[in-house]
């Protein structure tokens, strides 16, 4: 399993950012897929996940309505589109292979809200 993450940065407060997460070694378009992340100094929080055909979508009560998931089947990427930072959004946001947010997760990519 390999998971790369891309797209984050800093961002002031209000702004958007989209991740992208490229998928490779194992079926992608039969895996449900999350995004978690973890603010500093504190522990992993699950963001989001989306099924396999992408009709099944869950958020966080933190994210919903500003976070958006999607994902591609034909290029194995899955998307976090955040809108409206805030700086309680700043973390390491890693995707994962999976419903839950891991164990099988990528790198990450952080993303820091500030101005």
């Amino acid at each position: 399993v390999q998971l790369v993450e891309s797209g984050g940065g800093l961002v002031q407060p209000g702004g958007s950012l989209k991740l992208s997460c490229t998928a490779s070694g194992f079926p992608f378009s039969m895996s449900y897929m999350s995004w978690a992340r973890q603010a500093p100094g504190k522990g992993l929080e699950w963001v989001s996940r989306i099924s396999t055909n992408g009709r099944v979508i869950d958020y966080a009560d933190s994210v919903k309505g500003r976070f958006t998931i999607s994902r591609d089947n034909v290029k194995n990427i899955v998307y976090l589109q955040m809108n409206d930072l805030k700086a309680e959004d700043t973390g390491v946001y890693y995707c994962a292979k999976g419903a839950a947010g891991g164990p099988e997760r990528g790198q990450g990519t952080q993303v820091t809200v500030s101005s």
